[in-house]
């Protein structure tokens, strides 16, 4: 599955989306920072999910319609910054969908996020990333959750990998850095964090028109198959250790055992 995370920078890069989409064969696409009443329902095969509404500047989900179906959404605020109550910004900064697999029989959820801005603590941002990730699991317990956007966290990322990992979540980073638009601010932006998914890389895109770069995450749901299979091979083994040890056993063992 590839995923494409995208902070349009106040909707200036909505005109890149289709080029992105068919040049990377993305199967899902997550928006930040989009005009959700400009957003179309269709974006190279991919289908709207959902989008904020609340939001002056909001999020959005798109997926491949004939890969996967819809089973659920959710947006939510989040503990608010300063500047999130003065400007207003964004209400809602998180938007999740949970998606059945078609072929796969399988359903897994996908977040769309976007972190309280610079202006804020660290302090904060980590809150909000905890509670965007304890409210993800909620639209299905036990599924895997692959949560993706702008987390505004250039600096001290050690701790935040430490916080999203006592979560049981894996935080992944692009291999090259995600904003540009200040020398000193200049980093990695974008991310993402997972839990019961096998991520294979997370690159980042060519600059556009926004400030920020686009993010592609390649990742995949491990092999179930695969897993029963070693299951069932541990199972016959220990069948046979238990046959060969009653065969080798002095008579009347068993019957003992059994009375």
């Amino acid at each position: 599955m590839k995923v494409i995370s995208y902070n349009l920078r106040k909707h200036r890069a909505v005109g890149e989306l289709v080029h992105l989409v068919e040049r990377h064969g993305a199967d899902v696409l997550c928006l930040q920072e989009a005009d959700t009443a400009g957003l179309p329902e269709t974006i190279a095969g991919l289908h709207l999910a959902e989008a904020t509404q609340r939001n002056r500047l909001g999020l959005a989900v798109y997926y491949r319609e004939n890969t996967y179906r819809s089973m659920g959404v959710r947006a939510l605020s989040l503990k608010k910054s300063l500047h999130d109550r003065v400007l207003k910004p964004a209400e809602e900064r998180l938007l999740g969908v949970r998606l059945f697999d078609i072929d796969d029989g399988r359903e897994f959820i996908i977040g769309s996020f976007h972190a309280a801005p610079l202006t804020a603590l660290n302090r904060l941002r980590r809150h909000q990333i905890r509670t965007a990730l304890d409210e993800l699991a909620k639209l299905g317990e036990g599924l895997p959750v692959l949560m993706v956007g702008d987390y505004n966290y250039p600096v001290f990322k050690e701790r935040l990998g430490q916080s999203i990992r006592d979560q049981g979540y894996e935080l992944n980073l692009s291999d090259a850095r995600t904003y540009t638009r200040y020398k000193f601010f200049r980093g990695h932006y974008d991310f993402a964090t997972s839990i019961g998914f096998e991520i294979d890389r997370v690159k980042t895109l060519p600059q556009g028109l926004s400030d920020h770069l686009p993010i592609l995450v390649t990742a995949r749901l491990p092999d179930m198959k695969s897993a029963a299979g070693v299951d069932e091979v541990g199972v016959e083994s220990v069948e046979e250790s238990m046959d060969a040890s009653v065969d080798a056993s002095p008579a009347g063992s068993t019957e003992r055992q059994a009375s």
